[in-house]
């Protein structure tokens, strides 16, 4: 198992945990992970943390699919990739319809189209076989649909490069099936070691229909964990709900959330159907007590050590092998010692 870490978007004012980043490098962690929705971007943070490390991955999870053109993210993580002698992973992700259209601006359109052809078009400009060409249903290159002066012409990458290590951040049947068969990782969200079952199906369609070769022993599953050495597992699940209550319940809008659809995936129907509605109505505390006490247990690792260490195993069998750990630094201190990574688990 290989460790990260995500630090996430700044809040209201940018800042980097530069200490922490070297601590854990120090620490044997793999990699570490920028996020972007509507204030900093993923990018920038990297390329600042790039040059205060030598050894640690950089990855994005994720970069919004919709906020960039395919080239823009092919030239954006080349272009670090470069600078920090071969350490980018690219994180991807569709975000949602209230992002994408009131931020960014553009329709969502057709998001699994979306996904699958932008993966395709970053292929074809790293690959630098020939000057790009791509005619999908959402992305055209040359452009020649509305507006187009007809000069345009098909380019090949300046830089030379390498094809980046793709993951994307997919919920869906669909979507999970094509991060399978198109992708070289898998950034789960609300992943529970003890559910790999409503996934299992999916990924091996996917894999079924990769055309490289690959298989399931090639393929990263990067998911999250929070972790917290306590002696107060009550007061450690209930500190992580107000976040699955926002998004369990408020992100998206009732009938188009989608971590709400993983929640009644996981056998939690009847909860989520509440969550959503006491959030929706304004009535945010009241959603984070709904929120199953057993359902937030699965997906951490809260507790006394042993209790950790104890738990930790199903994680280690269900098919993951990179955790990105979120906790204090006692935890994280904790993780490395489990998997070895301060030992020398290091790539």
């Amino acid at each position: 198992m290989k460790l990260g870490i995500s630090i996430g978007y700044s809040g209201a004012q940018m800042g980097l945990p530069i200490d922490l980043v070297r601590e854990v490098e120090d620490l044997g962690y793999d990699s570490i992970w920028t996020a972007e929705a509507y204030g900093s971007d993923a990018i920038t943070p990297l390329a600042y943390l790039a040059a205060l490390t030598t050894r640690i991955k950089l990855g994005t999870a994720i970069m919004q699919i919709p906020g960039r053109t395919p080239a823009m993210c092919a030239m954006q993580t080349s272009t670090l990739d470069a600078l920090s002698g071969g350490r980018m992973l690219v994180g991807l992700g569709l975000s949602g319809p209230q992002v994408v259209e009131g931020w960014h601006g553009v329709p969502y359109g057709r998001p699994a189209a979306r996904m699958r052809e932008y993966v395709e078009i970053l292929r074809k400009i790293w690959a630098r076989e020939e000057p790009v060409s791509y005619q999908g249903k959402e992305y055209q290159l040359p452009y020649t649909g509305p507006g187009a002066t007809g000069l345009g012409k098909p380019l090949k990458s300046i830089l030379h490069g390498r094809q980046l290590p793709v993951y994307l951040a997919t919920m869906g049947p669909k979507n999970v099936q094509t991060t399978a068969e198109l992708a070289d990782g898998w950034l789960p969200i609300w992943f529970s070691p003890y559910r790999t079952s409503v996934y299992d199906a999916d990924i091996e369609t996917g894999f079924a229909r990769r055309t490289d070769g690959k298989s399931r022993k090639d393929f990263d599953i990067a998911a999250g964990c929070n972790v917290h050495v306590t002696d107060d597992v009550q007061a450690a699940l209930d500190r992580q709900k107000p976040v699955l209550a926002l998004y369990f319940g408020g992100m998206g809008a009732k009938g188009k959330n989608f971590h709400n659809d993983a929640m009644k995936k996981y056998g939690y129907a009847e909860a989520a159907e509440r969550v959503q509605e006491l959030y929706l109505s304004g009535r945010k505390k009241e959603a984070e007590a709904v929120i199953p006490d057993d359902l937030v247990d699965e997906m951490s690792l809260v507790g006394p050590e042993a209790r950790i260490r104890q738990r930790y195993k199903a994680w280690e069998d269900s098919g993951v092998t990179t955790m990105l750990v979120n906790g204090p630094k006692e935890s994280l201190h904790l993780m490395a010692d489990i998997t070895g990574a301060s030992k020398g688990n290091r790539s």
